[in-house]
This record gives C-alpha cells, sequence and structure tokens, in this order.
C-alpha cells in the first residue's frame, strides 16, 4: 500500500509506503532542507514511530497518514534516529502516553536545541515551526534496545561511534529486514556530517551493509531495496572521501575551511541539492584533524557565503 498525503503539488507530496504487513516508511519530497522521512511499525497493540518531522503542519500531515494506515491503535512508542529537528521538533505533538526512546546525546542534543525557540535567518524561506516545544527521550540508550511490540521485534542498534551525530540510532526489524538508517544515509543528495564526524560517518557505510537488510529507509531521500543499496553506499563513500580530501587539500595550503570549498570541483556531487553542506562537512574535517571545537556558528556563516545567500528550504 501506497498513500499519498493530500497538499498542492502532487510531486512534492509526502508518501507514505507499506514496506511490509504495518511497516511504513514516511518520504517527504525533496528531503532537503528540514525535509526529512519518518517511518512507522504498527501491530494490533499499538504503533511504533520513528522519528517526527520538523513543524506542526508536518508532523500533523505525517501522524495523520499513519493514523489512516493503522487505524485507532495507541502511539506506544516512538524513536528519535537522532538529535536534528528535522526528525525530532514534531515530538511534542505526540500523546503524552507514547514512550520517546533516543540515544543519551539525542536528549541531550534535543534539551540543548535553541534553533526551535526561533531559526535564524539562515534559510529561505524562513521555516515556522507552529506550535512544537521542546521534548526530549524519556528512555535512553547507549548502545541498544530491543522493544516488542505485540509480537513483533525492533531492535535499536547505536554503531559504537560518532557518525553524523554523536547519538545515531538504526531501527532495525530483523525478522523483515528492514532499517531505518535515520541520517546514517541521504540518498541522492548531499550528507551533513557538521555534528558528526566524517570517517566516523564512512565506518558507518560497512555498519549498515552488515545488516543485510532488503529495503532501507534513509533520513532523506528515496527508498531503497537491497539491490540499489550497494550503489547508495558507494555513492556515499565516493562523496566522504572526496571530503576529506578537499580538507587534507586546504589544510596544506593554508586555506579556511570556506576557501577549500570554494576551491573544490564538485564532479558528480554537483547534481546533489544542498551543496553547501560540503562548507559544513570541511569544517567538521578540519576540526576533526587540528582538534580545535567545531564552530556551528561560523560553519554555518560560511556555508551562505559558499551559497550566495540564504540556503533553500521548502519547510
Amino acid at each position: 500500500m501506497t498513500t499519498s498525503a493530500p497538499g498542492p503539488g502532487a510531486a512534492q507530496e509526502p508518501v507514505l509506503h507499506e514496506l511490509g504487513e504495518g511497516i511504513f516508511g514516511w518520504v517527504q519530497p525533496d528531503g532537503t532542507w528540514w525535509v526529512n522521512n519518518a517511518g512507522a511499525v504498527s501491530v494490533p497493540e499499538g504503533t511504533l514511530i520513528v522519528d517526527t518531522c520538523a513543524t506542526e503542519a508536518r508532523t500533523r500531515r505525517f501522524l495523520e497518514a499513519v493514523r489512516a494506515a493503522t487505524g485507532d491503535v495507541p502511539l506506544r512508542y516512538a524513536v528519535n534516529t537522532h538529535l536534528h529537528g528535522d526528525h525530532t521538533h514534531g515530538n511534542s505533538l505526540l500523546p503524552a502516553s507514547t514512550v520517546l526512546i533516543g540515544h543519551e546525546e539525542t536528549r541531550k542534543g534535543i534539551l540543548e536545541d535553541f534553533i526551535i525557540d526561533g531559526c535564524p535567518p539562515l534559510w529561505e524561506p524562513l521555516p515556522d515551526w507552529g506550535a512544537v516545544t521542546r521534548r526530549p527521550p524519556e528512555v535512553t540508550l547507549t548502545s541498544e534496545l530491543a522493544v516488542t511490540l505485540g509480537g513483533r521485534r525492533i531492535e535499536l542498534r547505536h554503531p559504537g561511534y560518532t557518525a553524523h551525530t554523536p547519538g545515531d540510532v538504526a531501527v532495525w526489524l530483523p525478522e523483515e529486514r528492514v532499517l531505518f538508517t535515520g541520517d546514517l544515509l541521504f540518498n541522492g543528495l548531499t550528507p551533513l556530517l557538521g555534528m558528526g564526524s566524517v570517517t566516523g560517518a564512512l565506518r558507518a557505510l560497512d555498519w549498515i551493509d552488515s545488516f543485510e537488510p532488503a529495503q532501507v529507509v534513509p533520513g532523506h531521500g528515496p527508498i531503497c531495496d537491497a539491490a540499489a543499496l550497494p550503489e547508495v553506499l558507494d555513492a556515499h563513500e565516493r562523496y566522504y572521501r572526496f571530503v576529506l580530501a578537499v580538507a587534507t587539500e586546504g589544510m596544506e595550503a593554508g586555506l579556511s575551511p570556506l576557501e577549500a570549498a570554494r576551491r573544490a570541483d564538485l564532479g558528480e556531487f554537483a547534481s546533489w541539492a544542498d551543496a553547501e553542506r560540503l562548507v559544513f562537512n570541511v569544517h567538521r574535517a578540519y576540526a576533526d584533524t587540528t582538534g580545535e571545537p567545531f564552530d556551528l556558528a561560523q560553519a554555518a556563516l560560511d556555508a551562505v557565503t559558499f551559497n550566495g545567500g540564504p540556503m533553500s528550504t521548502s519547510v
């Protein structure tokens, strides 16, 4: 079953894909800044939600689509795959009875999130979060946790190191072999590693492959099956090695991260949306190599400069 939520512009409508009995991937085109994927696993005893969305409007649309597909079973659990607001701002719209689960670092990051209080003018149009408030996970993990929903086993796994963020959690259904990766994968658009690690993200590709999933719901971009996954992973590897090369050459030449990014030839990655994320990623690689703190504010300002103005979003 594949259902579209109502709304303007059919080509850009989010779609709820049924990947197996009671397993759903919510894909929001075009997957760029603040426009994420999410998911749900449902049995007669209840539903587990995988992530929420950036805004009140988008989260309500997602929850309405899940409810239409699953009926009135209670939303018993929700999992945050990582701390970023495009996957977590809508947490407060879940019922108070829903048990929210995430990594300890995700809880910490949500509590420290200042963007939910008012988005800085780094994007255009400026996102309107709506009536959302900060809600971190009440149950936390550091390595792994299993949830049994009805008779269905749902495994929550941390790779064991920082990748996209320090608190990445993949949601794995071992019997059905469906994997929700969160932002460990951006399928067909530029990955973002400012709060993570380029080498950790590179290492996580083998970790994802080790699940041998039949279907994968990435944090952004289209769902992929086992046949398509090798190329998705290979494309990520090529991009991460490209970032490391840009950073190495820039540091050797005494360039700033912005200067290094401006000198780079994007090549095959020029067609990927959100190319300005290269600046965040090069800043991250510089910080990891030199041991200097990562300066998120400067990286964001440099990305806007690289982009020639505010970064684009359709949120």
